[in-house]
């Protein structure tokens, strides 16, 4: 497969500390977004000790025979260890958590994580589509019926978390396959970004008369525009081409 990636992050308008935290893997295998939350130190540790965690995981077990499902799993659970035992050594970033997003392509197959309300979205033909499942209350409240989307998107209780990483009651990491075809696009994000845009202005931005970095930029941008309230983490994958092989196994 070839693909073409970037990111940008941005700590918007008010928030005077970056508590987001991505990393690309330079062979474009992995990807990561992160938005750490619990003060302002403890926001920024969590995001950087589960992003350093899982690209070391990865990197440490990557040509192992651990299948790809359980290598993300195993990646994510060291993490939530990782910042468990922070925690433990710093009682004062005690209350620190983070959410994460991670997207790996291994073995001809495509896989995504996530926990927390970072998102993963793929543009196909035009048309974005959200991949992940908010791990939030008001997404619980919306799945039974109890809630509208646009109730949903000014209730108070939005940025309250059902699962993160930093809890030593972590359930099950939802890892799941992914299905892909040349030239789809995954944006993975904080929700610095989808607090302030739209999914109609977060697809408008990733078509492709927006390209790599510009594309990134002009997301931010947009989510300033309308007051960046939070931090804003943008990771864009373009896929350029998937062999014939790949297509098998997908």
């Amino acid at each position: 497969m070839k693909c073409s990636f970037t990111g940008l992050t941005d700590p918007g308008l008010v928030r005077t500390v970056n508590q987001d935290y991505y990393y690309i893997d330079p062979d474009g295998r992995f990807f990561i977004v992160a938005d750490g939350m619990g003060g302002h130190a403890g926001g920024q540790e969590a995001s950087q000790i589960a992003t350093a965690t899982i690209q070391a995981h990865l990197e440490r077990d990557w040509q192992s025979s651990i299948v790809s499902e359980q290598l993300l799993k195993q990646a994510l659970h060291e993490a939530n260890q990782a910042i468990l035992q922070d925690q433990k050594s710093h009682p004062e970033r005690a209350d620190m958590g983070t959410t994460a997003v991670v997207v790996m392509f291994r073995q001809g197959f495509y896989w995504f994580a996530h926990i927390g309300d970072s998102r993963l979205y793929r543009l196909r033909h035009l048309k974005l589509e959200q991949i992940t499942d908010d791990h939030t209350w008001v997404a619980r409240a919306m799945k039974a019926g109890d809630l509208t989307p646009e109730q949903a998107r000014s209730h108070p209780w939005r940025h309250v978390l059902s699962q993160c990483l930093g809890r030593k009651d972590l359930q099950q990491i939802d890892v799941q396959p992914m299905d892909l075809q040349s030239g789809d696009r995954l944006l993975l994000c904080s929700d610095g970004l989808t607090e302030e845009l739209s999914d109609t202005a977060i697809a408008s931005h990733l078509q492709p008369n927006f390209v790599g970095e510009e594309a990134a930029a002009s997301l931010i941008a947009a989510a300033k525009d309308k007051g960046g309230r939070d931090n804003i983490t943008v990771v864009i994958v373009e896929i350029d081409e998937i062999d014939d092989e790949e297509l098998k196994n997908s």
